[in-house]
């Protein structure tokens, strides 16, 4: 038996409850978390923005030591230090044979609906939300869920790459892949506007523009890179880049997840520029934009995880992280335990938090 945080409805508390882990099967890890990050992500389902099977655990940004490896598992070994990634690819599909691992639907990584799950309680299924279900002592997973670490990562810092790091990074780096001495807006200064800030600032942008509408997340901002700061409670954001900027940024990137912000981001651009939509708009929510604007050759694009081929982008932000040119440090704002995760959301909503990671013995 292990302890897990399981959600049990939209609207609801997680709860902490003892769950069962099956034994690992073919190509399957048993793996002992250490951090988990408590990703904006999982909000929106606690919220009810977006739709989660229960009962079901939560929680993907985790990183820990593998137990236990079931047959035919090649990759890693008991010991090693890993980096769960909810982008678990099959390797054999259309899109990751592409190059776009990131896509996959990672049908194959999962085991089949008549099979013993993998995740239950009292004889009943739990839903692995994510793949992964992170909120919990131990994770069984597939594999290609996993990338190897070097053992002298911290693992409150090495969550964050898991997701808000990988997400916001590579927004800019893989999606967008922001040339050096752009223009960059970034709308939204948690997690994943923090770490798209710093993507910006490792592709040599010359301006980043940082976006909110709290004082505390600007100043992190400007100690991320940020060269100019919009508090967003007063000012039009948009008409303050294109002021700032002489016409409107080049690349802006909407880290929020709504509406009007990725509206925002969208009239923020100078002709030729690109929109990247990192943040999870609710299910059923439109985006406007202006028609005319395409015949400037704007762009409004969408970024999922950071287009991510995470078992190479991974190992070389954490070395970026080790030569201090990526700054995880600051990006978590507190650490706590797994019956921690209701205040960890509420955190989060009230702005008080980058990232909360929660820390397992």
């Amino acid at each position: 038996m292990v302890k897990a945080a399981v959600f049990r409805g939209p609207q609801q508390p997680l709860h902490i409850e003892d769950v069962q882990l099956d034994a690992p099967g073919p190509r399957e890890i048993l793996v002992n978390t250490k951090a988990v990050g408590v990703c904006h992500s999982d909000l929106h389902f606690v919220d009810g923005l977006y739709p989660m099977a229960n009962p079901a655990i939560l929680g993907h940004e985790p990183a820990g030591v593998v137990e236990a490896v079931g047959d035919q598992v090649t990759y890693v070994q008991p010991g090693d230090h890993v980096i769960a990634c909810l982008s678990v690819f099959c390797g054999v599909c259309e899109v990751c044979t592409s190059g776009r691992p990131y896509l996959c639907s990672g049908e194959a990584t999962r085991r089949a609906p008549n099979d013993k799950p993998r995740i239950s309680q009292n004889g009943e299924p739990i839903h692995q939300g994510l793949n992964l279900a992170a909120y919990a002592e131990q994770m069984l997973l597939h594999e290609n869920a996993v990338v190897k670490i070097r053992p002298d990562i911290p693992f409150d810092k090495a969550a964050l790459v898991g997701c808000g790091v990988m997400t916001g990074v590579g927004a800019v780096l893989n999606t967008a892949q922001v040339p050096a001495g752009a223009s960059v807006a970034v709308f939204g200064c948690g997690g994943v506007g923090l770490a798209a800030i710093q993507g910006a600032r490792l592709a040599g942008a010359r301006q980043i523009i940082a976006v909110d509408t709290m004082e505390n997340k600007l100043a992190m901002a400007r100690e991320m890179g940020a060269t100019h700061v919009i508090d967003a409670s007063s000012k039009d954001a948009a008409a303050s880049i294109i002021d700032i900027t002489g016409g409107g940024v080049e690349y802006a990137f909407e880290a929020i997840g709504l509406k009007q912000t990725a509206e925002q981001a969208f009239r923020s651009l100078a002709a030729g520029g690109t929109a990247t939509v990192i943040g999870m708009i609710p299910v059923g929510q439109k985006v406007e934009v202006d028609g005319y604007e395409f015949l400037r050759a704007k762009k409004l694009q969408g970024s999922l995880m950071g287009s991510n081929r995470f078992r190479l982008d991974m190992p070389r932000y954490l070395d970026l992280y080790l030569q201090g040119r990526l700054d995880l440090d600051k990006m978590v704002s507190r650490t706590g335990k797994l019956e921690d995760v209701n205040d960890a959301f509420r955190a989060m909503k009230a702005g008080e938090v980058a990232r909360t990671v929660l820390t397992f013995p």
